[in-house]
């Protein structure tokens, strides 16, 4: 793949900010490792508004230096004035063309083997996902168009509630509605994840059990060590793991009761994750890119215009504001995947259980889900 300069310098800045060590003698932690972030994307954030094509030749390049094997990419509808379904048939074909167009870099994720297969091709695995329901309107069997083009992971709601059930800032904490429940029989029957990542407690419970099939909370925080709406309760974690499920712990300021959340923020909730739901069933979902931001201080004042953005719309979650990052200050950048992988040995993770977080429990998830 030809890089350019301005993917030169980047991967060099990176390279120059680890420790100082002999590239010929210092070891990788993630070497032979799948590494799959269960709710991310990849983009430039330093390149402001929308992009016709966000992959880059400088974002390929740090993708492929981070030693990111698979990423459940956010498509469709979220929120906003669009038709919720048009937007997303849209969005898909949209990605479609693109990975196409980035076919030595990228490949579509139909099955758990393809993960495997972009390890070995040195490829970077999209997975489409959801991460709201509204565009079922109020038809169930639209979940066969999106599964046939190839969408693998539905989020049932956003922070709103919907036609499906509650978000994590409905009023009332409502369960899941009755269509909600037909979606979601619906979504095993053609072997996509249910995701209840933003939902609402209730709706979480109510969809676990109603599901045929594990499910997944993708990107989420412990309740129990931050208290915010956005992270899940014991309960919660607990019910998805004793069903076979998959829970994401992600990079973002619900970690932390100020906002401000650091790698320790992100061990602290892992290591609660795998004591309430066993080492089995913990990953990461870091909901964010592995692009290196250039300059934190131009980037705050867009932040700051999104954050309003996202509260005039009625999107917006406890915990986030004009001055918190939606990111993890000390675990961002290309680097993101090893300095967790030696965070956790630090913490008396072994290599087998660091294998498991980083990628190989979200394998073991979606061969159950949409088979080998």
């Amino acid at each position: 793949m030809m890089h350019d300069r301005r993917s030169f310098l980047a991967l060099a800045a990176a390279t120059a900010a680890s420790p100082a060590i002999p590239a010929a003698i210092a070891p990788d932690p993630l070497k032979d490792r799948i590494v799959v972030n269960a709710l991310g994307g990849l983009g430039d954030p330093n390149i402001d508004g929308e992009q016709d094509d966000p992959f880059t030749p400088r974002v390929l390049a740090e993708a492929h230096a981070s030693g990111l094997t698979a990423v459940n990419c956010t498509l469709g509808y979220v929120s906003g004035p669009e038709d919720p379904f048009e937007k997303s048939v849209r969005d898909v074909a949209e990605t479609d063309a693109l990975l196409r167009r980035h076919s030595r870099d990228l490949l579509k994720v139909w099955t758990a083997a393809d993960i495997r297969r972009a390890q070995a091709e040195r490829k970077i695995g999209i997975v489409y996902g959801f991460q709201n329901g509204a565009m079922m309107g109020k038809d169930a069997s639209r979940v066969d168009i999106f599964a046939d083009l190839g969408v693998r992971v539905f989020q049932l709601t956003y922070n709103p509630a919907n036609q499906l059930g509650g978000g994590s800032m409905a009023p009332g904490n409502p369960g899941l509605t009755e269509f909600g429940r037909e979606v979601v029989a619906r979504l095993n029957a053609k072997r996509v994840m249910v995701d209840l990542s933003h939902s609402g407690q209730q709706t979480c419970l109510e969809a676990a059990r109603a599901s045929k099939a594990p499910i997944s909370i993708n990107h989420t925080g412990c309740r129990a060590v931050t208290d915010l709406p956005r992270n899940k309760t014991d309960e919660e974690l607990r019910l998805v793991a004793s069903r076979g499920g998959f829970v994401g712990i992600y990079f973002m300021p619900f970690l932390d009761p100020h906002g401000y959340a650091h790698a320790s923020d992100v061990a602290a909730h892992i290591d609660h994750a795998v004591e309430i739901c066993g080492e089995d069933h913990v990953g990461i979902g870091t909901d964010g890119t592995v692009s290196q931001i250039d300059d934190l201080k131009k980037y705050s004042s867009v932040l700051a215009a999104e954050i309003a953005k996202r509260r005039a719309a009625g999107i917006s979650a406890s915990g986030e504001g004009p001055d918190t990052y939606p990111f993890v200050v000390d675990l961002r950048g290309p680097e993101q995947f090893r300095k967790l992988a030696r965070l956790l040995g630090e913490r008396g993770y072994k290599p087998r259980q660091i294998d498991k977080i980083l990628g190989q429990n979200f394998l073991r998830f979606a061969t159950d889900v949409w088979g080998a």
